[in-house]
């Protein structure tokens, strides 16, 4: 791709050289958070919520521990209008948070602004003004002083109007298209906003500094952040904020960035909701402050039941790579990586404090999140250690690790033949149909033992392809003395090389799981079984072995 000049710087640096921000090496404290889902993510929407679905939508914010809460632009439409009446009338805003409603610098619509927030507890009006070099040339065709007498003239009306309606106010200021506006005509205009309002300890003023459209990289931003911080009037009374959009996909690093370089407030969305690309993603942020030992101050424990809440009253979907929040963000289907997390996972079992699972930045649960089916899951590229893992969680299933890598690749066929993600219950099933009680074509129904000078003799009832038998053994136990039993009537000759057990439930009545493998001719065949009876368990395995070797199929055909 040529660009021919088409495409140039179009930010602008601050006048210093050197940042303080950048000698920070992490944020250690959650900011101010102001969710804009409801007017930002709204307008961005193809079908704006309904009333009922922006009730719905502010009730989930309040819950997660959203203090303010910018609700929308009230002037805009009759549904904006009826939202705030409703919030404020049927006294639906806890006492301790603050709603936000968006203003432009014009006085029919602050006075509609006003109108709609007349009793409000607490109430943030945020006036904007755009004064970015592209739009004073190409939009509003005026001059810096003009841009700024628009803001200024803004502010006084806002100042003037809050005085006269019932409520508490406090006051923003926005100069949008910030990250394309020279800083220090950003730096004056906000200057001149604040000397109107004067901010005052009793009374603090936010300044927010959008990033409209990402034009720099998020170090940029940075700078631009520091620069303001450093210079705005009575910086000590000011919340300097933060609003990024995501147009170069940096709007989780411009946040990150911005806060190092001494920002107190952030505006975004859930799931980064917002127009074009979005905008930043606010349980990104936090879970990112989280995973650094942070309390973001917002409750994303349940992060399932938020996606579903979402998703039905936006109408959008939170994809499945989304960081955190999709659906397979902690998924592992390569069997490496499931192999990894599983002995992570036993590591941790040692007491071991500090979460450091490989592959797994947090702990799923922390979020809601299941090890058995969100972490684990099953298809044709995983492996023994993962298909071990999910029996293991899911059903108390421990296999014997030789027998691990055998059920693994059975498991794997079925994947891959049948081209699905198999679920822990098809694992299970897959598990349970070709190496649990496989009693075809050879089956014993009955067995009794006589003990003489130590040595056991086992007479043992078969069935084999429905013909019944009986058949005397000789063995040091009873399970060796059934094994010689079955190697005479089938005419074989084996040697178990494996043998483990399990109780499968607490209690008298508990079933014992019995795992065992034999050698026919230098090849190991595996059978399980289960029964209350831990030697019937251990017989039943050794006959499923046997019917699952194909030397015994084959010879008994």
């Amino acid at each position: 791709m040529k660009v021919n000049g088409k495409y140039q710087r179009s930010y602008f640096m601050p006048p210093k050289k050197e940042y303080k921000w950048t000698q920070r090496e992490y944020i250690d404290k959650a900011p101010i958070w102001c969710s804009v889902d409801l007017r930002d993510g709204n307008q961005a929407l193809v079908v704006p919520m309904s009333l009922d679905e922006k009730l719905e939508f502010f009730a989930l914010l309040v819950k997660l521990g959203f203090r303010e809460i910018e609700i929308g632009f009230p002037a805009a439409s009759e549904t904006e209008y009826e939202f705030c009446r409703k919030l404020i009338d049927d006294g639906l805003i806890p006492d301790d948070v603050k709603i936000q409603v968006l203003t432009q610098s014009r006085e029919h619509i602050i006075r509609k602004t006003f109108e709609a927030l007349a009793g409000a507890k607490n109430a943030i009006v945020h006036l904007y003004n755009s004064t970015s070099e592209a739009q004073r040339e190409q939009v509003f065709h005026k001059s810096k002083e003009e841009i700024i007498e628009m803001a200024v003239s803004g502010a006084k009306l806002i100042k003037e109007y809050a005085e006269k309606t019932e409520g508490s106010f406090s006051f923003e200021y926005s100069p949008e298209s910030f990250t394309g506006t020279e800083p220090d005509f950003a730096l004056a205009i906000c200057n001149e906003v604040l000397k109107v309002w004067e901010p005052s300890p009793e009374n603090k003023i936010i300044v927010n500094l959008p990033v409209t459209v990402e034009l720099s990289m998020p170090h940029i931003y940075a700078d631009q952040v520091e620069y303001m911080c450093e210079n705005l009037y009575k910086r000590e009374n000011v919340i300097v904020s933060l609003h990024p959009h995501n147009d170069r996909g940096c709007a989780v690093a411009d946040t990150e960035f911005g806060l190092l370089a001494g920002a107190d407030r952030v505006e975004g969305t859930l799931f980064g909701n917002g127009e074009r690309t979005g905008n930043v993603d606010i349980v990104t942020l936090a879970l990112n402050m989280y995973s650094h030992g942070v309390d973001p101050g917002l409750d994303f424990s349940d992060i399932p039941s938020i996606v579903k809440i979402y998703e039905k009253v936006t109408c959008m979907h939170v994809y499945e790579r989304q960081p955190y929040s999709g659906e397979l963000v902690f998924a592992a289907f390569s069997g490496s990586h499931q192999d990894a997390i599983t002995k992570g996972m036993k590591y941790r079992e040692n007491g071991d404090k500090r979460w450091n699972v490989p592959y797994l930045p947090i702990d799923p649960k922390d979020i809601g999140r299941e090890y058995d089916g969100d972490i684990i899951r099953i298809n044709s590229q995983s492996g023994k250690g993962g298909i071990g893992f999910l029996l293991e969680k899911k059903y108390g299933i421990s296999l014997p690790p030789k027998l691990r890598e055998i059920v693994g690749y059975a498991v794997k066929d079925v994947s891959d033949k049948q081209h699905r993600e198999l679920s822990p219950s098809d694992v299970y099933s897959v598990f349970n149909g070709e190496f649990v009680n496989i009693f075809t074509p050879l089956r014993v129904t009955e067995v009794h033992y006589k003990q003489d000078n130590g040595a056991i003799t086992a007479s043992v009832t078969t069935l084999l392809r429905g013909t019944k038998t009986v058949t005397e053994g000789q063995g040091n136990g009873r399970l060796d003395a059934v094994s010689d039993a079955l190697m005479k009537l089938l005419g074989i000759e084996f040697t178990i090389t494996d043998y483990s057990e399990q109780a499968l439930e607490q209690g008298s009545k508990s079933n014992a799981m019995s795992y065992l493998g034999i050698d026919i001719d230098g090849t190991v065949s595996w059978g399980v079984g289960v029964h209350s009876d831990i030697i019937m368990s251990s017989i039943y395995a050794l006959v499923c072995a046997v019917n699952r070797s194909k030397q015994s199929v084959e010879r008994n055909a």
